[in-house]
């Protein structure tokens, strides 16, 4: 007699038969096996040494040791500003005004020629006495909660390995960012919102989003790139909202991809790649609820607002305090897409650039202090490289009024999060050429980042194709100095 054969009802996971399963069924399991092992090589080591969350990659985690920071703000001042203008007087430039220095020639990018002192003047400010140019009065103000390291040093006078250098640790190859490694080792404390957000007024800067790559950590630690010149949140952050769908339409939608993938994850032995895509969906769900919130500046008190002032760079600075407030690990503020402080024609345009964020700045110090975030929230400042003391020639010889990009020696600062205020670290040449004293490569600047963060640089480490990784490479010590 004919017997039905037994059914059950249809499950989800009957619906898959990848090429691999096929292959499998017909009698090449153990390829399928090698690959399957393969893949669950592909996931993160924990920084920490735990198994890595495979529920919320973004999940906020410990440190390795109780950190003096929680949150980074880090202000890039796109193109290299000069630290003989800003942070860093040579009065000794003034002797040798439209002659040559006596010093031995250093690589440049172009031709430079006669010493060029600085037009801006410079003051004492502070119970520390530290001098500051006439370009940034307002920051000034605050010089007692800042350390100005001026004896930074990167490798090459070129913009783009220097801003890969800067924010990646690498000049040549492809590296995670600062941010991604923040976020990798401690996730975000806002589910809702990214936990790495980059914002650059008018469009990608040099190398785009290079700068904020994770590079070849799972991709859900990638900063989110958004462009504060506009003010709508539709055009702030692409496709934060449906034009065809609604929300509960689209928690049904994400509901059903969520299942699939979880389905094909279980079978990929828990694929990084997946899982950060996964993530990544839910996220961008989530982002509807909360991103327009944060973005919306005008829910702040009108004094506030007034303290920041006016113009996009103020605007965006108050969304970075709001972002931080609401548990945002990496904020990332860019002066600039187009390279606005690469003044080889005239050194004055650093006042206007200046006059931009010099009032921004100094509220956010102010605001931070007055709301008790200051002293977990790390405050960055500067560019890729500095400029020369010398004067930069046409094609011609004859000179212009900027100056070219150096490499050599240069000025950063530092407040917040464990750093010690009115404190002065390394020096230059008294020209202001090259760090003499005490040199802060970019890779002490990360390590001494990650320490304030909770991160011994040396063992906060990523495998990847048989290496264990670091943002320091093999390099860098942290600067006691500095720290409170």
């Amino acid at each position: 007699m004919f017997k039905p054969m037994p059914h059950h009802e249809p499950r989800l996971q009957d619906a898959f038969l990848t090429r691999r399963d096929f292959l499998c069924r017909c009698g090449m399991g153990m390829g399928g096996l090698s690959l399957a092992g393969l893949f669950g090589q592909i996931g993160p080591v924990s920084a920490i040494g735990a198994e890595p969350d495979l529920v919320s990659p973004l999940a906020p985690r410990p440190p390795q040791f109780a950190p003096k920071a929680k949150r980074v703000i880090h202000f890039f001042l796109n193109g290299g500003p000069s630290h003989i203008d800003t942070f860093d007087p040579k009065p000794a430039l003034e002797k040798y005004a439209n002659k040559q220095l006596p010093i031995a020639n250093l690589r440049t990018e172009r031709k430079t020629g006669a010493a060029f002192p600085s037009p801006f003047k410079f003051k004492k400010y502070g119970q520390s006495g530290i001098e500051v140019s006439e370009l940034f009065p307002k920051i000034a103000e605050h010089i007692d909660d800042i350390a100005v390291i001026r004896s930074m040093e990167a490798n090459l006078p070129n913009h783009e390995p220097s801003l890969m250098l800067m924010n990646c640790g690498d000049a040549v190859m492809s590296r995670p960012s600062v941010g991604s490694w923040v976020t990798y080792g401690l996730g975000t404390e806002n589910q809702n919102l990214p936990g790495f957000i980059a914002m650059c007024p008018g469009g990608y800067p040099i190398k785009e989003a290079e700068n904020w790559q994770s590079g070849f950590l799972p991709g859900v630690f990638q900063g989110t790139f958004i462009d504060t010149q506009h003010t709508k949140i539709e055009k702030l952050i692409e496709h934060i909202r449906s034009s065809y769908a609604s929300l509960k339409q689209q928690r049904q939608q994400l509901d059903l991809l969520h299942q699939l993938n979880e389905e094909h994850l279980h079978r990929r032995a828990q694929d990084s790649r997946l899982e950060a895509r996964i993530q990544s969906f839910e996220l961008a769900y989530r982002m509807q609820m909360e991103a327009a919130d944060v973005f919306d500046i005008s829910k702040e008190p009108e004094a506030v607002r007034a303290s920041y002032g006016e113009g996009v760079h103020a605007r965006q600075t108050l969304i970075a305090r709001r972002l931080l407030e609401r548990g945002v690990r990496f904020v990332q503020l860019w002066h600039g897409a187009g390279q606005p402080w690469d003044n080889h024609d005239d050194i004055q345009l650093h006042a206007k650039l200046a006059k931009e964020i010099d009032q921004p700045i100094a509220a956010l110090l102010t605001d931070l202090k007055q709301r008790g975030m200051l002293e977990d929230t790390l405050i960055i400042f500067g560019g890729e490289f500095g400029r020369t003391p010398t004067v930069e020639l046409n094609d011609s010889g004859s000179q212009k009024k900027g100056r070219d990009h150096n490499p050599y020696g240069f000025s950063m600062w530092l407040a917040g999060g464990g750093v010690k205020g009115g404190t002065v670290y390394g020096a230059t040449d008294e020209f202001g050429f090259k760090a003499v004293e005490n040199k802060v490569h970019v890779h002490d600047l990360h390590a001494t980042v990650l320490h304030l963060l909770g991160f011994d640089h040396e063992k906060f480490t990523y495998r990847y194709a048989g290496r264990d990784f670091r943002l320091t490479d093999v390099q860098g010590n942290v600067v006691k100095e500095i720290l409170a």
